[in-house]
């Protein structure tokens, strides 16, 4: 439930009395009754808010959306960019617009973009409860204002930054068009400027004119950014892939002449932010691998690339002789898919596996037929120093 301003003002001034009465809470789904009677009793009327900021915080900070101390909601926490994954976006802005640019942020929310976004910022919501929150999060000299993002409320911005709701009636939305606001209606809104415009990484985006930026963090998609022309640089595809705090960073831009071929040593399963962002073919070029099937996004080689994993090549087999093929030793099974209809839940039970060696298993396709690369356990290799 969202917050009242009168709320706003309570937990804002109550910073301190809230950590100090959260802290020994769980927040459980068993334990949950419970510390909302102890919030309750502590803060009366203000309860309720208390224990959904109390919530809101764990979620955001255990996701490194934003420090402990900021105000938020549960709803502006789920949608909150990772500040690692902002950062990107920030130097992307510095780095093609300069350092004196204005940067607008249409729809601040509780002010993420603008923690990480430094030198001139304009952040504005059409919430009131949101800017409250935004103001106490970045400070009272945070230069603010209540707009809706699809009704200009500044001139002579260098970009627009927006990120619209990403769900409907609880369900993920699917294309760009039918964000809140719509893609549409913010390109509409703000003509002849450049927009960054972040949505979830499953969309489609196809249709769009610009530069799709995927970032991944710790092996998890985390978001989409779509780039007007005037800030791609001349991309028009890119992957962020952030791991232990380490940025690597691929394009379109790179070489990506590799083909298929017999397997390697190592299977390869790519970053999910490469292989969204359609970037297989240039990481494999890049580290020296190749792909199995020209259609499919698994590679193979003789190394595991600095930082990454792999699982060690042990037998190619049709899917039907699986079973046989791993014979009676194995006991734990990681089960990839890609290419075609196998369900891991239903493959695993049909498996019965009773051993005790652990494997892995990629069911894939290589030309027109379905198979099952059986492999020893994933490995990891150090990353570079």
């Amino acid at each position: 439930m969202a917050y009242t301003l009168d709320e706003v003002a309570f937990l804002a001034t109550h910073t301190d009395d809230i950590a100090a009465a959260t802290a020994g809470l769980a927040f459980t789904r068993s334990s949950l009754l419970d510390d909302v009677a102890v919030l309750r009793a502590r803060f009366g009327e203000h309860g309720r808010a208390v224990t959904e900021l109390a919530q809101a915080r764990r979620s955001a900070t255990a996701h490194g959306k934003f420090p402990a101390d900021w105000l938020t909601d549960l709803d502006a926490a789920q949608q909150a960019t990772p500040q690692v994954v902002a950062a990107q976006r920030a130097a992307r802005l510095r780095r093609v617009l300069g350092a004196d640019a204005l940067i607008h942020d249409v729809t601040c929310s509780v002010g993420t973009e603008g923690a990480s976004i430094s030198g001139r910022y304009l952040g504005s919501d059409l919430d009131p409860v949101r800017l409250a929150m935004a103001r106490h999060n970045l400070g009272a000299d945070a230069w603010l204002v209540r707009a809706d993002a699809t009704v200009p409320a500044s001139r002579g911005a260098d970009a627009i930054v927006a990120d619209p709701a990403r769900r409907a009636g609880g369900r993920r939305i699917t294309h760009p068009d039918q964000l809140l606001p719509p893609l549409p209606d913010l390109l509409a809104a703000w003509p002849g400027q450049e927009l960054a415009v972040k949505c979830a990484p499953g969309l489609d985006f196809s249709d769009w004119d610009g530069l799709v930026s995927l970032v991944s963090v710790d092996g998890g998609v985390k978001e989409a950014c779509l780039y007007t022309p005037g800030l791609a640089d001349g991309e028009r595809r890119e992957a962020i892939v952030i791991s232990g705090g380490e940025v690597d960073r691929l394009t379109d831009a790179q070489p990506d002449d590799v083909g298929a071929g017999e397997p390697g040593r190592y299977l390869i399963d790519p970053d999910g932010a490469v292989v969204r962002a359609g970037l297989v073919r240039h990481y494999a070029a890049r580290e020296g691998l190749w792909m199995l099937d020209e259609r499919i996004a698994y590679l193979t080689g003789d190394d595991i690339p600095a930082g990454r994993s792999g699982f060690p090549v042990e037998q190619i087999v049709p899917l039907k002789k699986l079973k046989a093929a791993l014979g009676s030793d194995v006991g734990s099974l990681e089960i990839l898919v890609r290419g075609v209809d196998v369900d891991p839940d239903v493959l695993r039970k049909k498996l019965k596996l009773r051993g005790s060696r652990p494997a892995a298993v990629v069911c894939t396709r290589i030309g027109t037929q379905g198979v099952a690369i059986v492999c020893g356990p994933r490995e990891h290799r150090p990353a570079r120093n």
